[in-house]
C-alpha cells in the first residue's frame, strides 16, 4: 500500500468511528424534550362518579345515555341502595345501564 492509500484509509476509519461515536450519545438530563407519543400516553383523569341518590337534574343529564325523561325518572325513584337498582325497577333499560354504569353511584347518607 502507497502512504496515500494508508492515510486515506486511516482517516476514512477515524470518520466512520468517530460519526457512529457521536450517534450513540445521550442528552443529558433535563435538556431532553418528552416526545409527543409520551405525552399522549398519560392516562386522562377520571371524571368524578355522579350519585344517583343527590345528583341534579343536570348533573344526571350529563351522563351518556341519559336524557331528560331517563333523569326526572331517577329522580323520582329515589333512593336508591345501589346502582344496578336502575334496571332492577325498571327506571332505564340494560342498554343504557352498561354504558353509564361506570359513571355512576348510589351514595347512601351517613348516619
Amino acid at each position: 500500500m502507497t502512504a496515500r492509500k494508508l492515510l486515506a484509509f486511516v482517516l476514512c476509519t477515524l470518520l466512520l468511528i468517530s460519526a457512529q461515536g457521536l450517534a450513540q450519545t445521550k442528552p443529558k438530563p433535563g435538556t431532553a424534550k418528552p416526545s409527543p407519543k409520551a405525552a399522549a400516553e398519560k392516562p386522562a383523569p377520571k371524571p368524578a362518579l355522579v350519585d344517583l341518590n343527590t345528583a341534579s337534574r343536570a348533573d344526571l343529564m350529563a351522563v351518556p345515555g341519559i336524557g331528560e325523561a331517563y333523569a326526572d325518572k331517577i329522580i323520582a325513584g329515589r333512593p336508591y341502595a345501589r346502582k344496578d337498582q336502575l334496571v332492577s325497577k325498571k327506571i332505564v333499560p340494560q342498554a343504557t345501564y352498561d354504558k353509564m354504569k361506570d359513571l355512576v353511584v348510589a351514595r347512601q347518607p351517613k348516619k
